[in-house]
Order: structure tokens, then sequence, then C-alpha cells
């Protein structure tokens, strides 16, 4: 699979049962074991990868903060003696949680524990580490039973114009996220959007002339340059930002305390973004371009025209336009990224793991400007959809800066 070891650097996965070498960092070796078996192994989709890595995560991160952190703790602050290993706190924690997420991996996941601890000395310090690490992981697995994860499946449908219909045949397609318990927010419902726009107004003709123009499959207006924008972007966006965020960590040269922090920020910030967003996408229920251009003469506007014949360059996700969800998400982790380093300048690259499409950025907010018109390119969204969404994940992330994660004084 291209792509996936690109930023690995000297941080080896496992290719059998055991993990293939030591990794003195255990919040990174156990963010790569989390990818490993979420995401390509487990084949979650980016909403549930996103929830799941914020549970493991955010126990790594209570384990390594109680010992090290000195900052507010994500759910509890376990009892600590500043000798405990951070390196034990952080593997038990990554363990006991992916261990509770994929039961049916203990194997495997036993095989990686015993590999992280052979590379902790053995003493007081590293069986204090995996108690602080086991007392957070309890706390995490304690507070996200019965959170709301995997409950109704199915969004509203539709019959009246601007009304989501499903345009693909799956079963599931995770309204349920949006009745997620949030991480860090206290209700989703705070970060609602305007909501799309309404049909007959002129900039919602706009909007739908931009997608069906530049988000067709063939005979598009895209340059190269924006089809190559939309493909890079249609790669499993949690994974996509995953390896891309390990590139800047390892780059910094981030301790083990601060990489528990920022991944911990990160996925927290990104999945209540996504709670909000999936929230937002049944209160809008509102179609996607594929359907609106289609059906466009129900809509009641003179300046749009069908086209029974219209497909989008990127296969039509099965739930609803408004807001974006690769959008909420990616702002969240922007802004959260600007915060933990103190700036928006940073060199980073990504490679989509699937076509091999790699794109390059010197600051964070390239990145979310891109994925706002991405998602037009590949006809998935119209542009309110993205803007609003690109507001709501930065709302989050500003919460999120206000009231979670900070220095105890």
């Amino acid at each position: 699979m291209v792509g996936i070891f690109v930023l690995t650097t000297t941080l080896m996965l496992p290719t059998t049962g055991t993990a293939t070498a030591a990794v003195p960092d255990q919040v990174l070796a156990w963010n790569q074991l989390a990818y490993q078996e979420l995401i390509v192994t487990g084949a979650q989709p980016p909403p549930v990868a996103a929830l799941h890595l914020a549970i493991v995560h955010g126990a790594i991160y209570d384990a390594v903060n109680a010992i090290d952190g000195g900052c507010q703790p994500l759910l509890v602050a376990p009892p600590a003696d500043h000798t405990d290993s951070t390196e034990a706190a952080a593997a038990a924690a990554g363990y006991r949680t992916l261990l509770y997420l994929l039961p049916g991996r203990a194997s495997q996941l036993a095989g990686y524990y015993a590999t992280s601890l052979d590379a902790i000395p053995d003493g007081p310090a590293e069986a204090g580490g995996v108690e602080v690490g086991e007392a957070a992981a309890a706390a995490m697995i304690f507070a996200r039973t019965d959170d709301g994860r995997f409950g109704d499946p199915l969004f509203t449908e539709g019959t009246e114009p601007g009304d989501w219909r499903r345009v693909s045949p799956t079963g599931n397609n995770f309204k349920w996220v949006g009745q997620v318990e949030p991480f860090v927010i206290d209700d989703a419902a705070d970060f609602a959007t305007s909501g799309p726009l309404p049909l007959g107004s002129s900039k919602y003709a706009t909007e739908f002339n931009q997608v069906k123009r530049l988000g067709r499959a063939t005979g598009s207006t895209r340059t190269a340059d924006q089809t190559a924008m939309a493909l890079f972007w249609s790669d499993h966006t949690i994974a996509l930002w995953n390896r891309m965020i390990r590139q800047v960590s390892i780059a910094e040269g981030l301790s083990t305390t601060e990489n528990a922090r920022l991944f911990a920020m990160v996925y927290a910030t990104g999945s209540d973004a996504l709670i909000a967003c999936f929230q937002d996408k049944e209160r809008w229920g509102f179609w996607r371009p594929l359907t609106a251009i289609r059906e466009a003469l129900s809509d009641g506007n003179a300046a749009t025209a069908p086209d029974g014949a219209w497909t989008p360059l990127l296969a039509t996700p099965p739930y609803p336009d408004h807001p974006s969800g690769a959008n909420c998400v990616t702002s969240a982790i922007v802004k959260t990224l600007r915060d933990f380093f103190g700036t928006n300048t940073m060199s980073f690259s990504g490679t989509n793991a699937t076509l091999g499409i790699t794109r390059s950025y010197t600051t964070f907010s390239q990145a979310v400007n891109e994925v706002r018109l991405a998602r037009v390119y590949g006809g998935l969204h119209f542009m309110t959809a993205d803007a609003q969404a690109v507001t709501l994940g930065r709302r989050v992330a500003v919460w999120r800066q206000d009231h979670s994660f900070q220095p105890v004084a």
C-alpha cells in the first residue's frame, strides 16, 4: 500500500504477531499500532477511526500526563510518581484501550505489548508506569461504554426538493456519530451551522453551477492540479492526517510527553468536530450535488438546469451534504496543530495511500484551504457545506483551546 510507511522513519510496523523493532517513544509506537490495527487491518472508516484513536490517545495522554505532563487531564489523573516510566504508562494505556476496541485481535496486541515492555528496563519505574497506564485506560473504557457509538445507523431520507436521498446501497451511513458523547465539548448542538442556501436563491444557483462544472467526472473545467487535489484528499481522511502529523512530530523532535498531548488534542478535537458535524447532517438533511443536478427541474430555480447523466469525479458518500465531514475534521485538526505548535508555518507533505499522489505544504492553513476546494472539485459538496464545516471545526478547536489540555498552575 503506497504511502503507509512514508512517514514512519525508524518506527517499524509489525508484519506478524509481534513487533519487529523496539521503539523508544511508546506514544508513536502505539499510534502506529493503532493506525495499523484500526485503519489498515480493521478497515474502519474515518468517523469510526477518529473516535477510536481519540479513545486510545486520550488514555495514553492521561497516563503520561499524570507522571510528567503538568496539564489538565482529559478524564483522570491516576496516582503516579515522577519516577514512573512514561513509556510503560503509554504502552499499557495503548494496549488496554486497543484490546477493549479490538478483542478479536487479543493475541496480536499481546505480542505488541510484550515487545514494548521488553524495550523498557525492568524495575519499579516500569511497574509503576504500567499501573498508571492501566488506571488511565480503565477510566477511559468506563467513560466510553454506552457512549452512543454504533447506535442508529440511518439518516432520514426525504422526498421533497433539497432533501437528502441515499445514492449508494450501504446499510450503515453513520448517523449514530452525531449521537456520540463528546470528548471535550459540552454539547454538539452548540456548534450547529446556519445551514444550506435556499434552493431558489441566486447564491445556490452559483454554487450549483460551480460544482456541476468543476466536479463532474468527465468534461470538467478542472485544471490538472485541481484534479490532483481532489484525488489526493479522497484518501481516508484520518489515515492521511495521522501520517502527516507523525511526520511533523518526528521532524520537530517531540518528546513522549509532548506527543501524548499532541495526539490526544488532535483526536479529541477532531472527533468532537465530527460528532457536531454528523448531528448537523441529520439536522439539515440536504441533498448531495449528484441528486441536486439530476433533479434540478424540481428545485424551483430558473438558473439551474438538470443533467440526468451527471456523475461526480469521486463516489458520493452515503450521508447528507451539509456540512462536509472532511472539512469539519480537517479544520479542527489544523487549528489544533496551530495551537499546539504556536505557529501556522510548518513544512510537511503527504501521499495518498492508494493513488500515490503526493502534495506538500509550508503552512497548516494551506491544507484546510485545499480540502475546502477539493470537495467541490470532487463533485461531493456545495461550497457552503465546505465553508460552514471549516467554521464548525475551528469553533470546536477554539472551545478546546479555552477549556481543555491547559497547563496546571
